[in-house]
């Protein structure tokens, strides 16, 4: 499978505080039929979380059923504790992901040393591929660009990043320090066409769970040299970004494709509905933008 392109952070639906698998495969078949070149189940987005290991499992398991290898899947696998994420990543290999998602672990922020033993330890005992996930804003640790080309260098199943720092400068030095082929995604949607120009090479996206054709072309059109076309669909698509974030994601991804008609927007606590102001405000974004 090849990691590159848009990648979807897939929202979870939930109906009556159940998984809505209806609602998740249509979504996930929606997806796909607009072009989306990756689909990723159970990260921030997905709301896992809140979520126990059987119910990642079964999105996991639903999302690759319903992709039927005609998209690569990187499952959401991560925890600050490293034997739950070898509990998870094992689910995940199982479930048939290509890949997973692993999170810097949070909370108990562990030192490079620290970090180097927890991916030692999920390669050692759950071996596939790996896409560190490195976000301070809900980690507390950043992980710099000589730890991450540590990994990369002796954890052969790290074989990329979804950076959300928005810091180019330390994009560009993981791109520089990592070997070659080391993927980078963008973790930050208003970033993704800076972060290609300089190698990266896609989008881990919120934003695509309701404009999967702007983001998937926006890649295509940088790949394929047509720089005028990706710029366009870069500012085309910054309102959306800014209203995907005027609350906690995913509150606002959430409400917008319940407003779209593709789910329920219901929400695990402590995550809640959208404030009714900004509910407003979405509604106008998203009709000023041809979304609904």
């Amino acid at each position: 499978m090849t990691f590159q392109g848009a990648f979807t952070a897939l929202v979870t639906p939930f109906k009556n505080g159940e998984i809505d698998q209806d609602a998740y495969r249509e979504l996930i078949e929606w997806q796909i039929e607009q072009g989306i070149n990756g689909l990723v189940p159970c990260g921030t987005t997905g709301e896992a979380a809140t979520m126990t290991h059987d119910e990642q499992g079964e999105v996991i398991r639903i999302c690759v059923e319903q992709a039927k290898g005609r998209v690569p899947v990187i499952a959401g696998a991560g925890s600050n504790n490293t034997k739950e994420a070898v509990n998870l990543t094992q689910l995940a290999k199982q479930a048939g992901a290509d890949a997973t998602l692993q999170i810097t672990p949070y909370y108990n922020k562990p030192t490079p040393a620290g970090l180097l033993a927890h991916f030692k330890a999920l390669s050692a005992e759950a071996s596939m591929p790996f896409i560190l996930y490195n976000v301070p804003g809900r980690t507390g640790l950043n992980a710099l660009p000589e730890t991450v080309a540590m990994i990369a260098n002796e954890v052969p199943d790290v074989v990329g990043i979804k950076e959300a720092t928005a810091n180019l400068i330390q994009c560009s030095d993981v791109i520089e320090q990592c070997p070659e082929g080391f993927v980078i995604f963008s973790g930050d949607d208003f970033t993704v066409l800076p972060l290609m120009s300089i190698g990266g090479h896609g989008v881990i996206s919120v934003v695509s769970n309701i404009a999967p054709k702007m983001m998937s072309d926006m890649c295509a059109a940088f790949k394929a040299g047509d720089i005028a076309k990706a710029k366009e669909l870069h500012y085309k698509m910054q309102p959306l970004n800014r209203a995907m974030f005027m609350e906690t994601n995913p509150i606002p991804v959430k409400t917008s494709l319940g407003m779209m008609g593709k789910l329920e927007a219901s929400f695990r606590l402590p995550i809640v509905p959208l404030m009714s102001d900004n509910e407003i405000k979405l509604k106008t974004v998203l009709k000023e933008n041809g979304i609904i």
